[in-house]
């Protein structure tokens, strides 16, 4: 029997049943029936190995798309009517999630965060492996060349030759902003952290989209290759905003926990509040945001609170009008010449924010990805906006690594305010309570004196 409290989302469940329906109501043509449509989920289960080992026994109409290490999961592909009847009141399922598509987050910017400073120090990424997890890399790009170490693809366009696997541009332009040498610009257009190695997990098409599924499974084996840093410019809009608990945020805190600095992009949907995507609402990992060259927030840049109520994004960095590199073929942004294209975006910032941290662990290999956070955040430039607009402010790299560099430490974070406890019948009056009944007495007794007069 369908266990709708399984699902994470009603409106999951809902679409769902919709499908059930629909297949219903499919009408043999000739002598062949038309399949059922199918549909991909993400499934929360005790021990992930053994319950795939199961299905794949019990149900083998059922497709295993993952099995997942990172977080204490499976992908499947299979009809509506297995995930609501079959899946749903299995005692070792979880949570059902619905797995949704993600997307891409779309000569100033290095100097504004003070960059330049740091490398001038003799830092500048060495040491130090960064992933992007987003549309590929053009290796071949002279900015890039012999920089990517790696390249795994996990989308459906396998067949694509692993030289150059970014059909899109977007994944190459944020590896440019992150450990470009800015070879075809005369260092020019140079990274954050020239001289950082990269790998690439390709978990988006050359339209931009993607899968939840896809994502997680490229997350881990980032994971896996001794990366120190991650950027995921990318992510999905939740309805009503979202709280951080969804598949892929539990990824990228786990990989954050494993000691890999998180930096993630905000999403696009501002001005309005509460629009933060996901995975940039998850915990523990580096929001980010966008802030023009004249440190405003950029329009687009989604803004906070999560649905249960934190602030986000963490810090902001430039995102608008960035110059980085184009891969061959493709036309994402605005092309400023045959090597260079000019985009926009959280995406634009968020490679940023992976760059510094890279200087970061390139200056202290030791040094643990909480504090980095914790130190980009305390160094930043506050622009007196709301929180949940700008975090702590724009970042300023110079700030940072000094911070770094001094041996001081950054203040821990505050802790979350205690929910207010809930009254006790019986044990007495809250303040406010006696507060009601001290005015009304007082106000019958000036009744009372007014009558007697």
């Amino acid at each position: 029997m369908t266990n709708l409290k399984k699902f994470r989302s009603g409106d999951f469940a809902k679409k769902l049943q919709k499908m059930v329906k629909k297949d219903k109501g499919v009408k043999t043509k000739g002598t062949t029936k038309e399949k059922p449509e199918t549909i991909s989920a993400i499934i929360e289960c005790k021990n992930p190995k053994k319950f795939a080992d199961d299905l794949k026994k019990n149900h083998p109409q059922i497709k295993i798309k993952h099995v997942y290490e990172i977080i204490d999961a499976i992908a499947v592909e299979t009809t509506a009517s297995e995930i609501l009847e079959t899946l749903s009141p299995m005692n070792d399922v979880q949570i059902i999630d619905e797995d949704m598509e993600v997307h891409i987050m779309l000569d100033q910017s290095i100097p504004l965060i003070d960059a330049p400073k740091v490398w001038d120090d003799g830092v500048e990424g060495i040491g130090v492996t960064v992933a992007v997890v987003d549309t590929g890399i053009d290796k071949n790009h002279p900015d890039l060349k012999g920089k990517v170490l790696l390249q795994e693809d996990f989308t459906s366009e396998k067949g694509t030759p692993k030289e150059n696997i970014d059909g899109n541009g977007h994944g190459t332009h944020v590896a440019g902003t992150i450990a470009g040498t800015g070879a075809a610009s005369n260092g020019k257009y140079k990274g954050v952290a020239p001289k950082a190695k990269l790998i690439a997990a390709k978990v988006l098409a050359s339209n931009g989209s993607g899968s939840f599924s896809g994502v997680i499974a490229g997350i881990e084996w980032a994971a896996k290759q001794d990366c120190q840093v991650m950027n995921l410019s990318l992510g999905a809009n939740v309805a009503g905003s979202c709280d951080g608990t969804d598949p892929v945020c539990q990824a990228v805190d786990a990989a954050m926990d494993k000691g890999i600095v998180m930096c993630v992009a905000a999403g696009n949907s501002g001005p309005e509040s509460s629009t933060v995507g996901t995975p940039g609402c998850a915990k523990k990992v580096i929001t980010i945001g966008a802030t023009d060259k004249n440190d405003g927030i950029a329009w687009f840049s989604s803004r906070g609170p999560t649905k249960d109520n934190r602030v986000k994004p963490d810090v902001c960095f430039p995102g608008v009008n960035i110059v980085a590199p184009r891969a061959n073929g493709t036309s994402m942004g605005s092309p400023v010449n045959n090597y260079y294209t000019s985009a926009s975006g959280t995406s634009m910032a968020t490679p940023h924010c992976a760059g510094l941290s890279a200087l970061l662990k390139s200056y202290d290999k030791d040094v643990d990805s909480q504090k980095v956070k914790d130190i980009i955040m305390q160094t930043a430039i506050d622009l007196n906006i709301d929180p949940n607009s700008q975090g702590t402010g724009r970042s300023d790299a110079l700030a940072a690594y000094e911070m770094l560099k001094s041996g001081t430490s950054p203040n821990p974070p505050p802790a979350p305010p205690e929910p207010e406890p809930e009254p006790t019948p019986g044990k007495g009056y809250s303040l406010g309570y006696i507060a009601v009944l001290i005015i009304i007495a007082v106000f019958l007794i000036i009744v009372a004196f007014i009558g007697i007069v």
